[in-house]
């Protein structure tokens, strides 16, 4: 598997080695610390052989907004698309396109490494923008899992037609519920982000991709920042 889709599973890993070294505890509390790293660690692997998948996920988001993800295998490329922007990694090129009123700009910059996970890329580039992915909500799971002071309540739900496993977190600092598909998909996220709450939920799952889906937006302008070919 290439390195970069092992992103959050290396999270877990990180997880559970922290909570099994750290200081002397009680049985009841390395109970319930094994139990918390035992959930991030579910959650992380199901993201990470997501990552394999192909598949596409409709969202709503807070304020009756919508988004969406796709990803594909063969060949490798992502995009997700958010109210306000698009972000599409394929072989080709890193396409980012804002849209402003009517008016949508693409800019063409050259493609990730050949070694790189498309899905990956998204994820990091879309959370500049403040978009709430997989790997954001992994970081926070991992953060409450060496809280000694987080209450984590794991519950089975459905999403969208689809078996989750939700966690509800209670924290001084960072309050939030999180629901994970058994495909391992992100299901939903509830909680604030920068200050400002933030809403996604699983609308519409598929496993399978439209191919328009990683097309540029009809009448974009284009702006190309690629090498061009010797």
């Amino acid at each position: 598997m290439p390195a970069a889709s092992t992103t959050l599973r290396t999270l877990a890993v990180s997880v559970i080695t922290l909570l099994t070294v750290t200081g002397c505890q009680t049985l009841h509390d390395a109970g319930r610390t094994m139990g918390r790293a035992d959930i991030v660690n579910d959650l992380a692997a199901r993201m990470d052989r997501a990552l394999e998948l192909t598949y596409s996920a409709e969202y709503r988001l807070h304020g009756g907004q919508t988004a969406s993800f796709v990803q594909s295998q063969e060949p490798a490329r992502s995009s997700y698309t958010w109210p306000g922007g698009k972000l599409t990694v394929t072989d080709d090129a890193t396409t980012r396109c804002d849209v402003d009123g009517a008016r949508t700009v693409c800019t063409l910059e050259e493609p990730p490494a050949p070694n790189s996970k498309p899905s990956v890329v998204v994820f990091a580039e879309a959370e500049l923008q403040g978009v709430i992915t997989p790997p954001m909500v992994m970081g926070r799971l991992t953060s409450a899992a060496l809280d000694p002071g987080a209450v984590i309540t794991e519950r089975s739900s459905t999403v969208a037609g689809h078996h989750a496993t939700c966690v509800d977190v209670r924290q001084d600092t960072d309050s939030f519920t999180t629901c994970v598909t058994g495909e391992g998909a992100l299901g939903s996220f509830t909680g604030q982000l920068d200050g400002q709450p933030v809403e996604l939920a699983l609308s519409r799952y598929d496993d399978q991709v439209d191919g328009g889906a990683f097309d540029l937006p009809a009448g974009a302008g284009v702006v190309d920042r690629r090498t061009a070919e010797p």
